[in-house]
């Protein structure tokens, strides 16, 4: 029994600043991702703290903002199979240095903050990121 799930990814300003976009959608692809819409845009700040107003209480939040905003990034409606589940599988740990081997995270990551790609850790979460960046 098959569960199609839909997921946002989004290339971070550091990866698309080294121009690795393609090489990560390639990942994703050879991965049995499949690429349903993708747009590169850049963000307000303003924008950036609506989009992550689920960790407004942490402290990373403004440097968080501020950094996805900084630069272009690559918005993406992945699709698969347990979608978000193998997002996240295939990202890897947030901190690229305890991330595993094979994973988007350790191969391009720079450090905890620049981490090259997010991905929606829920279904639910998985709707209003799709929904922010694809149906507005």
């Amino acid at each position: 029994m098959s569960n199609i799930e839909q997921t946002l990814s989004i290339i971070k300003p550091d990866a698309v600043e080294r121009n690795l976009q393609d090489d990560i959608k390639k990942m994703f692809t050879d991965n049995g991702f499949s690429i349903k819409d993708e747009k590169k845009i850049q963000i307000s700040k303003t924008e950036a703290e609506e989009f992550y107003k689920v960790h407004q209480s942490k402290p990373f939040y403004n440097d968080l903002c501020s950094y996805l905003s900084s630069g272009p990034i690559v918005v993406m409606k992945l699709e698969k199979d347990n979608a978000i589940i193998a997002n996240r599988k295939l990202m890897g740990a947030t901190d690229p240095l305890k991330a595993d081997n094979g994973t988007i995270r350790k191969k391009y990551g720079i450090s905890i903050d620049k981490n090259s790609v997010h991905g929606s850790d829920s279904v639910e979460n998985a709707k209003i990121e799709i929904d922010f960046f694809f149906n507005s």
